[in-house]
């Protein structure tokens, strides 16, 4: 039997970066789905279990940062997924609230181009793989 394909919600506004990113992620064999603002990404995320989750902080309808206090509030963690900012927004108190709220890792849309922002992706998908092999083995 096949390995089960990853899963990666993306929550992005952007279509054209928005397409882009599917059909890279697409080609390293994720399976992707997508939410244009942040209230069908939080509906999403409430009703689907993702490997990843490469999350946009300015969208519509509620920013990133609203759809993951509400998504903590009832949930308590993010734990079991690898959430990762993608956005432009550069200052280091927005960061930190990422950091704050959960977030992997905080990649700059502008600095990255769609197959950097996948290598990024899959090396936080390993790295959560190991962990989780590392607390099964404790």
């Amino acid at each position: 039997m096949a390995d089960k394909k990853p899963t990666v919600l993306l929550v992005e506004d952007d279509m054209f970066l928005r397409e882009l990113c599917v059909v890279k992620l697409q080609k390293a064999n994720f399976e992707v789905e997508y939410a244009e603002d942040g209230t069908q990404g939080l509906e999403m995320l409430e009703n689907n279990s993702y490997d990843v989750v490469l999350l946009d902080i300015m969208l519509p309808e509620r920013d990133g940062f609203e759809l993951l206090e509400e998504y903590k509030d009832r949930h308590g963690s993010l734990e079991g997924m690898v959430l990762i900012m993608l956005t432009n927004l550069s200052e280091r108190e927005q960061v930190d609230r990422a950091m704050e709220l959960g977030a992997d890792d905080y990649i700059i849309k502008a600095h990255f181009s769609p197959s950097e922002i996948v290598e990024k992706t899959q090396e936080w998908l390993e790295k959560a793989k190991q962990d989780q092999k590392q607390k099964a083995e404790e």
